[in-house]
């Protein structure tokens, strides 16, 4: 980098972009920086930090809607709503520690642009889900809003969609307007102990599929269950099934018993409590404390559950699931090329149509591969025309996504 920017708000990074439009000269834009290893290496002489554009602006308890400048840190966020017990539903995974920085450093802008959501997603839906609006500085250096409180949408696009995942290659988010939940005051998660892929995934599908409402599913193997914090997992000396109900004290305390009762003669069981259960949670969400080895490469592979079993047994390295087995993660010591052959071939060959992601390696592997999955023909025509319409001259975080993106 020669030169970093730093601007205020979002009149003075309007006047960067479009500077650098105009001599067409890439930027890499980040906001605390925490998930610069997330993504392929950015093709970039010059860096714009973002991080002063930041604060809470309105929080609306009553109409369950917060918006903030995109800088304002995660831990700011989640202290505000949660004195009002309230949350975000989708979860957001802290990855600060997964790719080398503090834990609890990122910020909501980060967490929407990279699109990543946490065990909840079974039940509350997909961070793209809770952003209703936001504004922007396009790669034409053009500030312009979109979502919830713009009447009409003249691109044509479900913009809030689309920007969720993108990681600023298509604009740099000023503002967003995300959804709020209340959260519930009581937590609890039912534990399965022994059984193997193909059992645990048809009892987490059958948990998902009762009226028990449960809002989390996952599949801890025996050596990766050994490493948890919480006694009863790490002593369980097999695998562990965790699946977790929230609500009322009454409500979670019947519809475990009904979950337990649904499961019954699977497989020994028990339960987990209040802040054991929480953070449990925790460490499936943030997937750090389960997969410790930072030298490793890290995927996240998303299929069908119904493929989990085939996939994970021609898989290498360690590995858990979460969403009922619709999502590994994997960690793959040494990463090379040909492991990232080898796991992509494992999903192409469950014929599932899956997509893995490489979320964490050095920068020579994550410049010498694809580290998303890639696309259709289709749709990767189409993305070059999302990308076209927002940042022709290709400024805006270029390479992030694919080499020449």
């Amino acid at each position: 980098m020669t030169e970093t920017f730093k601007p205020a708000d979002a009149a003075q990074l309007r006047e960067v972009v479009a500077w650098a439009a105009a001599e067409e000269i890439p930027l890499d834009l980040a906001g605390s920086g925490t998930k610069r290893g997330y993504g392929r290496p950015v093709q970039a002489r010059h860096a714009v930090d973002l991080s002063a554009i930041s604060g809470i602006l309105a929080y609306e308890p009553e109409e369950l809607i917060l918006t903030a400048a995109a800088a304002t840190p995660m831990a700011e966020i989640e202290a505000a709503i949660s004195a009002k017990g309230q949350m975000l539903a989708f979860e957001p995974v802290d990855l600060s520690a997964l790719l080398g920085a503090a834990a609890g450093g990122g910020t909501i802008g980060g967490a929407l642009a990279c699109g990543i959501s946490g065990p909840r997603r079974v039940k509350a839906g997909a961070a793209r889900d809770h952003l209703l609006g936001f504004h922007a500085v396009s790669g034409r250096g053009e500030i312009f809003k979109a979502g919830s409180k713009v009447v009409k949408n003249v691109t044509g696009y479900d913009l809030p969609k689309i920007f969720c995942g993108s990681l600023g290659t298509l604009g740099a988010m000023t503002e967003v307007t995300v959804k709020v939940l209340p959260a519930p005051p009581k937590a609890r998660t039912v534990l399965l102990f022994g059984l193997d892929v193909a059992a645990a995934v048809r009892a987490m599908t059958d948990a998902l599929n009762s009226p028990f409402e449960v809002s989390g599913a996952a599949l801890l193997p025996a050596s990766i269950a050994a490493r948890s914090a919480i006694d009863m997992v790490r002593a369980a000396g097999a695998s562990v099934v965790a699946l977790r109900i929230e609500g009322t004290p009454a409500s979670v305390a019947a519809r475990c018993s009904g979950l337990r009762a649904l499961l019954a003669g699977r497989a020994p069981d028990e339960e987990l409590h209040s802040m054991r259960s929480r953070r449990l949670w925790v460490e499936i969400r943030d997937v750090g404390a389960l997969l410790p080895d930072a030298a490793a490469a890290l995927w996240r592979v998303s299929v069908p559950p119904a493929a989990a079993p085939a996939i994970t047994a021609a898989l290498p390295g360690d590995w858990f699931l979460d969403w009922g087995g619709g999502l590994i993660w994997i960690a793959v010591p040494p990463g090379t090329e040909a492991e990232a052959t080898r796991i992509r071939g494992a999903v192409a060959a469950a014929g599932t149509g899956g997509h893995a992601t490489l979320l964490r390696a050095p920068a020579s592997l994550r410049a010498g591969i694809d580290v998303f999955h890639p696309q259709p023909a289709a749709l990767a025509r189409l993305s070059a025309r999302v990308k076209e319409s927002f940042d022709p001259k290709r400024i805006l975080n270029p390479g992030r996504l694919y080499a020449g993106v």
